[in-house]
């Protein structure tokens, strides 16, 4: 297990703790008071600690190393952990809608509020502070579980936060059905955030292109690159786990041999790994160059030219894709 594999699993450990702890204290909240809007909130904790002990074994799973059976390791686990973990949230907003309308068509007395709203209020700081963190740590380690955790924390403050104006509103009007309207409107707002955390696994479980970073990629190299870097073509990045893969194909001066070809592609290997950390497994294909990649060709004084350099042809996320060289400056 390397260091950022080992952090992660540990504040995901963190994650899971607190997320019992604050469960807790939203039931005492709830029995206090017996309001729906608040049973809402002790509702998607519930999500909040099956998902966090999911999104653990998901960490320890992804942080074992490659084998026979896993030769791109245990990466994608993290995947299926934030689809369930998403689906869960989602399953939650539709049992609290159905609890909503049952208080609406069946209205009970609400007690103690003011001690429930203080008990939320405490559990909405918690989250906060917690899912702002894991979001910023998931983002530094490259950790889809991590980041899945602090979004859903994220939104568990954000909605607490509606709960808890919309108690305070209940708690000087006295007007009951408040206490359920509190609840349907929030409960569509999980949805949505259950939805976008399933959408966000799917993506990468069905290796869908993370454009936002090609793009980080491609301006990085188009404006670090080597001379004898003539050409690169056929780039893909496939993340699995905190683990990105990156391959290409690399045109380079015909007349290299081996070692001076590996030293071309050490070079691209150190480029990347100094601006976009060590978690990136890079395989380079190295091509030869060919008679008509000298109008593209940068490269002084070269004794094999047979045609003059015309125009340098700029990487972008459209051509640097495609599976095919370079020929011409209009390319």
């Amino acid at each position: 297990m390397n260091n950022k594999a080992i952090e992660n699993y540990k504040f995901q450990r963190i994650i899971a703790i607190v997320g019992v702890l604050l469960f807790l204290v939203k039931i005492v909240a709830w029995s206090l008071t017996k309001s729906v809007a608040i049973f809402t909130d002790a509702l998607e904790s519930i999500v909040n600690v099956i998902s966090g002990f999911i999104g653990l074994y998901s960490l320890y799973l992804s942080s074992l190393p490659r084998d026979r059976n896993h030769p791109y390791g245990h990466g994608k686990v993290e995947f299926i952990s934030a689809t369930i973990e998403g689906g869960l949230i989602i399953m939650a907003g539709i049992a609290i809608i159905f609890e909503a309308i049952r208080n609406i068509l069946h209205p009970h007395p609400i007690d103690q509020l003011d001690y429930g709203i203080y008990l939320i209020a405490i559990t909405a700081v918690v989250n906060y502070v917690l899912g702002a963190y894991a979001v910023k740590k998931g983002k530094r380690n490259k950790s889809l579980a991590l980041i899945a955790s602090g979004k859903h924390l994220q939104s568990d403050t954000y909605s607490t936060i509606g709960i808890i104006v919309g108690l305070i509103l209940l708690y000087f009007t006295k007007i009951i059905w408040l206490d359920s309207a509190i609840a349907l409107l929030f409960s569509f707002i999980i949805i949505v955030t259950g939805y976008k955390i399933v959408r966000s696994a799917i993506s990468g479980i069905m290796d869908e292109s993370d454009e936002q970073l090609l793009n980080k990629v491609i301006e990085y190299l188009q404006n670090n690159r080597r001379e004898n870097w003539i050409d690169l073509h056929n780039l893909r990045i496939i993340k699995y786990g905190s683990v990105l893969h990156f391959d290409c194909h690399m045109t380079i001066p015909w007349y290299f041999n081996i070692v001076e070809g590996h030293k071309e592609v050490d070079k691209l290997e150190r480029e990347i790994s100094e601006q976009f950390g060590d978690d990136f497994e890079i395989f380079v294909h190295m091509d030869d160059c060919k008679p008509f990649s000298c109008q593209i060709c940068t490269k002084d004084n070269c004794k094999y030219r047979t045609s003059p350099f015309e125009k340098e042809i700029k990487w972008t996320i459209e051509n640097i894709s495609l599976n095919k060289r370079h020929n011409t400056p209009t390319e």
